[in-house]
């Protein structure tokens, strides 16, 4: 299950191709009653995976009530529903009041309890569930960052990294681990953490007096002109594939100079290096700075995002609306289609689709992509409706083409239609022959990921909905649930 599959509010339009209100406002078919009944709650609870992940418990309206982690979901989850828990005593009277309200749990299984904590934060900043009280603000995780556009880069743990010219490592999950580690790797790797601004042509450093840091030896004092640029860039290259390896080697030597230690009975010293051991350990407790984003570390004007687009597909001026397209299913089944539209770069949810795919049997992402461009663009053929100044396809090139055929199918041409490939972030644009690759703090690139990421979760949400009204469905035949009053 995708995390979006979760997130999505319930005031989100709702009905195939027809924006609306709440699909409980708007009597969506597609909308299933939430679980009822103890049993049918823990039956659930007991087909959830063993493996670290974030659950997320919601009352009856479909609402998120709490999101945790665990390192066992099935496990965690399950001990808030015991019958032998006393949870006001153990836990509180809050969350004893929040069990009690719980009809339904969705979860997001991940691979690491790391991978666990960063979407469990995501997630309460995102939804801003009643009963978390701890990650709801802004804070974010720290990064290791690495200023490479300077001539003497510095290495830095910070929450509000550059916008461009620098390396970023993490987030990581612990502020204090991981300046204990990056002390421990200036004694190795040398680089400086000063906020000077040393510049190679600057003669006046060969007066300069460096800091303690270099009499310990710790700093190869660059602000003295006491090392060559090309030698100092080569100490923070190896201090960059460290971060980018598994670190086992130095982990091995630290660990063999603290046993060292230890037996020669020098307890002061090996403790030293058993704190420099777990710091270095904690270097492992991080995310990617692609996959693990935090938009409030990286916020970008909107009108900056479309300027900046406007010049890239060269455009007269820059454009105001975008629509994104992405598809969903699960082996070929409930597959469906999401259409996602911004204005001025902020979302306009009134003008938000989401198809059902009619036409299409088992995995054709690829066909799946012509029918909802059909489907909705089919009115703007005709005149009825306007076309959005830029589409953008979740994928790579053949997602391109694919919408690009069905446009070419509907005998009419298109607009500015885009697709954005995921890990790579290459940029494939209408009749140009190579992909483009944006720099990873680009205005546009963060603009347009936007986009896709909003186009993906909401596809999700519906796909999810799809799901529970064909296991709700498959339950009712099989007698596990009452019909509705009135056979309904």
């Amino acid at each position: 299950m995708d995390v979006s599959a979760s997130v999505a509010s319930h005031a989100e339009p709702a009905g195939d191709v027809v924006p609306g209100a709440s699909p409980a406002a708007s009597g969506d078919p597609d909308v299933p009653e939430p679980a009822t009944g103890l049993a049918s709650l823990l039956n659930r609870i007991r087909h959830l995976p063993k493996t670290p992940g974030v659950y997320l418990f919601k009352d009856v309206q479909g609402r998120v009530l709490y999101v945790g982690k665990a390192k066992d979901l099935r496990s965690r989850v399950g001990s808030y529903f015991q019958s032998s828990a006393d949870l006001t005593r153990t836990r509180g009277p809050e969350i004893a009041l929040m069990v009690s309200l719980v009809v339904d749990v969705d979860f997001l299984d991940c691979e690491t309890e790391v991978d666990a904590l960063l979407k469990e934060s995501r997630l309460i900043k995102d939804i801003q569930p009643p009963y978390n009280e701890r990650l709801r603000d802004d804070k974010t995780f720290p990064y290791i960052e690495v200023t490479t556009s300077d001539d003497f880069p510095g290495v830095y743990v910070t929450r509000k990294p550059r916008l461009k010219g620098s390396k970023l490592y993490g987030p990581f999950t612990g502020a204090a681990s991981v300046r204990e580690a990056v002390n421990a790797l200036q004694k190795v790797f040398r680089f400086r953490t000063c906020e000077l601004e040393i510049g190679e042509d600057d003669d006046a450093r060969r007066h300069f007096r460096p800091c303690l840091l270099h009499a310990i030896k710790q700093c190869t004092a660059p602000c003295a002109a006491l090392i060559s640029k090309a030698e100092y860039r080569k100490d923070v290259d190896r201090f960059k594939r460290f971060l980018a390896s598994k670190r086992s080697l130095v982990l091995r030597q630290v660990k063999g100079e603290m046993e060292e230690a230890a037996s020669r009975r020098e307890y002061e010293r090996a403790a030293r290096l058993r704190d420099q051991l777990k710091a270095l350990e904690a270097l492992s407790l991080s995310g990617d700075p692609e996959a693990d984003v935090q938009p409030e570390v990286f916020y970008v004007d909107p009108a900056e995002g479309l300027r900046r687009l406007g010049k890239l597909l060269e455009f007269e001026r820059p454009p105001r609306t975008i629509e994104g397209i992405d598809i969903a299913n699960l082996h070929g089944e409930e597959s469906c289609g999401s259409l996602v539209c911004f204005i001025d770069g902020k979302p306009f949810k009134s003008g938000y689709r989401r198809f059902k795919i009619k036409t299409v049997a088992g995995i054709d992402d690829y066909a799946m992509i012509r029918e909802v461009v059909m489907r909705r663009y089919r009115h703007a053929a005709l005149g009825e409706e306007l076309y959005p100044d830029v589409i953008l396809i979740d994928g790579g090139l053949g997602q391109l083409h694919a919408a690009l055929k069905g446009f070419a199918d509907m005998d009419i041409r298109p607009p500015m239609v885009v697709s954005l490939a995921k890990r790579e972030e290459e940029l494939y644009i209408q009749a140009r022959g190579k992909p483009v690759r944006l720099a990873r703090n680009d205005a546009a690139l963060r603009l347009l990921q936007q986009v896709r990421d909003e186009a993906h979760r909401f596809a999700q949400h519906y796909h999810h909905i799809l799901r529970r009204r064909r296991t709700f469905d498959e339950d009712l035949a099989a007698g596990r649930r009452p019909p509705r009053k009135g056979g309904k």
